[in-house]
């Protein structure tokens, strides 16, 4: 029987996640990243450079009400954010399919307790100066043709993997 949402007892995990997101600008994105944020306990979102609207009807509408109660603020510079996270012992992986990437599989997420997941734009990924201050660059093995997916749908990929030890 399916459980009705005030049966829901939500799990644990012994992580302190921060989801930092360069430039993204999506609604529609946003609002799911809102929604993955809560559902693998996200401690906060930070937005850095460009950033989605966060009253629009389309991300709260995505959403479903998780804008109110996950943790967001804005960062006007990716590289001072990272490197205040990095001061507070927090490692940074960058999700990001390029030459030196390691797939996401293969981190042992187990022991990395502080963690910093750097999600990129929509149509550009993260850029090469953030990606070159991340201590991590992985990426997700894709076994299509397809190169990419949507980054809110990489972002809950990542949030699992990140997660589950």
């Amino acid at each position: 029987m399916q459980l009705a949402h005030n049966h829901h007892k939500p799990s644990t995990h012994n992580k302190e996640i921060i989801l930092v997101c360069e430039h993204i600008t999506s609604p529609a994105n946003a609002g799911s990243i809102f929604r993955l944020a809560d559902a693998f306990g996200v401690k906060e979102i930070i937005f850095c450079g460009n950033q989605p609207d966060t009253g629009s009807s389309r991300l709260r509408k995505t959403a479903r009400n998780t804008e109110k109660t996950v943790s967001f603020r804005a960062s006007d510079t990716i590289k001072n954010t990272l490197q205040e996270l990095h001061d507070l012992s927090f490692t940074s992986i960058a999700l990001e399919i390029t030459s030196n990437s390691i797939a996401l599989s293969t981190i042992d997420s187990a022991r990395l307790d502080k963690v910093v997941l750097v999600i990129g734009a929509e149509s550009t990924g993260i850029t090469a100066d953030t990606l070159e201050q991340c201590n991590i660059t992985t990426h997700i093995e894709m076994y299509g043709i397809n190169s990419s997916m949507n980054v809110a749908q990489a972002t809950g990929i990542a949030l699992y993997e990140l997660t589950r030890s």
